[in-house]
This record gives structure tokens, sequence and C-alpha cells, in this order.
């Protein structure tokens, strides 16, 4: 069981409310991301349901109890820091089991959970082996399965892979993603980087100054994002948005369009332009484009086949039936 409820969840330290009243569930067994910019909220909201930070009001509910003021060891949960915080001197065996060591376990329980922990993260071959004789997606998996072997109704992840490579981040993205199918057990996940969140999520929560932005599928987000800033911070590359002249034309303050659902020519087009910097990235090309109907250049994304020198002109149409709407308060019209 992994279900928790946060009811009215404030934080405040001293006169500086960072995290206003809140309330969020999530169900057992679910991948939850939250996900926002730096300050955001996201880390200190995972401290206060692992019981590293006390609330400032509110309620935290971990499988129908109280846990508000339970202390953080005895609240059946695992936390994988962005840190690995592995003991060197000690053997990948030791680190995964010292937890339970701690905690007085069985001798022959400890070996039990550390060799199906190793067994689950590919770990078998390096149980002899001591942290600096491992590479950072090894270290990172001996701190995933030190929460493990608690065998926890919940794994809360702080930017697990920030320390890692982006061919290791991607790698242990998969990784964790895969964890998750094979244990079933619930994972709220901290990261600013949405394309973690969009790859691994069940559910994303979008945080802005300590405010939820909104809550949904990774789909549901970035088909229906419920305000400007959603639109603007969810996908990769994120959404056009647009005000002015041209959003008034549609009777609205800002229009928003994703790269991929514009038209580019070099003949006919809705709006004119021209080239400005291209990103080649094989089977996509990305075109940043100065128009005149937007202060800022719009994204296109095209063909990979596609050629166009910096400063062609060009003339490009949005898809009217994926045109996203908002209005003056930056919420987004149905």
């Amino acid at each position: 069981m992994g279900r928790i409820v946060l009811d009215k969840v404030r934080k405040a330290f001293g006169e500086v409310e960072v995290i206003p009243p809140l309330d969020l569930t999530i169900e057992d067994g679910e991948f939850t991301v939250f996900v926002g910019p730096s300050g955001c909220g996201k880390s200190t909201l995972l401290r206060l349901i692992a019981g590293l930070e006390d609330v400032s009001g509110g309620v935290i509910s971990i499988d129908g109890t109280d846990a508000t003021m339970v202390p953080p060891a005895k609240r059946g949960l695992a936390m994988v820091f962005q840190s690995y915080a592995l003991y060197p001197h000690m053997t990948v065996r030791k680190n995964i089991a010292f937890p339970l060591r701690m905690a007085k376990m069985d001798p022959s329980e400890i070996d039990r959970r550390v060799t199906n922990a190793a067994s689950v993260l590919n770990l078998t071959d390096y149980l002899d082996r001591r942290p600096g004789q491992l590479s950072g997606g090894q270290r990172q998996r001996v701190a995933i399965g030190r929460a493990i072997v608690r065998e926890p109704s919940a794994f809360l992840f702080d930017e697990p892979l920030s320390n890692l490579d982006a061919a290791l981040r991607v790698g242990m993205r998969l990784e964790i993603s895969e964890l998750h199918k094979r244990l079933a057990t619930t994972m709220i996940y901290v990261t600013h980087d949405q394309v973690e969140a969009m790859t691994m999520a069940d559910k994303i929560v979008v945080l802005q100054a300590g405010h939820i932005e909104q809550v949904g599928s990774p789909l549901e987000l970035y088909r229906a994002p419920r305000n400007t800033f959603v639109a603007g911070f969810i996908g990769s590359p994120k959404m056009n948005l647009i005000t002015g002249a041209e959003a008034r034309k549609h009777d609205v303050t800002t229009i928003g369009i994703r790269p991929e659902h514009i038209d580019i020519s070099e003949t006919e087009g809705a709006w004119h332009g021209k080239v400005g910097v291209s990103e080649h990235l094989g089977s996509d090309t990305f075109f940043h484009v100065q128009s005149d109907v937007s202060s800022e250049p719009l994204t296109v994304r095209a063909t990979g086949e596609l050629s166009l020198g910096y400063g062609a002109d060009v003339y490009l149409t949005p898809r009217a039936e994926h045109l996203h709407r908002f209005d003056d308060k930056g919420l987004r019209i149905a």
C-alpha cells in the first residue's frame, strides 16, 4: 500500500509562506512527478511528505493514517537523494544492507533482501566492489537498492539524475521506469526537467511558487494546458505563445501553437517570417523564425530533410484545429 493524501498542507519559513495550503492525492502504485522551475517548492513538498520538514498546517495521511507528526523513519517511506551518499569504505553489499543493519534485522533476512535488490538492479556482480570502483549510474543504482531493501510503501526521489551525464540520464530514466513497473510501488519523483516528467510519469503535478498549476497525465497536460504557464513549461520545445493583434483576431488575449502544428513553406502561408537559427537533429529540424506576429521567434518543427538557410523568407500557417486560446488571466478557454 502507498496512498498518500495531502489535505490543506502548507509550509512557511517565518513570515514567508513557500507553500500555500494545497490538496493532493497520490494513488497507490502511481508514478507521480513533481515538476516546475527552480524555487517552485517541489523539493520542499517532497520533504514534507518524507517528514524531513515540519508542516506549518494541514494533514498528511499515508494509507489512511495521519502521518503528519510521525517521525520520518516510521512513515514507511524510502528516499533517494540527488547525492548518492554512499559510504566509500563499504562494499556495495554493505551499503545496500546498511539501513537494515541499523534496524537490527535478522542477518538471514538482510541477506535475502540485499540479494533480491541486487538482482532487480543488475548489481549482483558488483556486490563486493566499493563505490569508487563504480560508474555514476551504478552508484545511483546502489542508492536505489538501499531504498528497495526497506520494502517501503512509497519511494521518494529528489532529482536523482542531476549528477549524471546526458547518456546516463536517459539510461537511468528507463531503468527507474522499468523498476516501477516491476515493483508496482508508489513513486514520487522530483525534477526540473519536463522531459523526465513527460517520459516517466503516470501523473504530473506542475508547481509554481508553491501553487499547484495543474495535475494530470503527461498527454492531458500537453494537449490541454490549463494556463499559459503550463503551456510554456510542458513540451520540448515549448509551445509558441502569441499576443497582440494576431490573438485579438481570435477574440482572445493569447493564442498558443505547438511547433509541430505549424506548416512552413517558401511560397505561401498565413504569417511571413525569416529563418534564424536552425537546429538539425536528424529526423527533425527546429527552425526559429522571426515573424511580425510575435516579438519572440516562433519555433517550427519540420522534417529533417527540409533545409532552409539563415535569413530565408518563409511563410508559416498554424493548423486551426490545434490552436490553444487563453484569456487575459492566462487561463485556457475551452
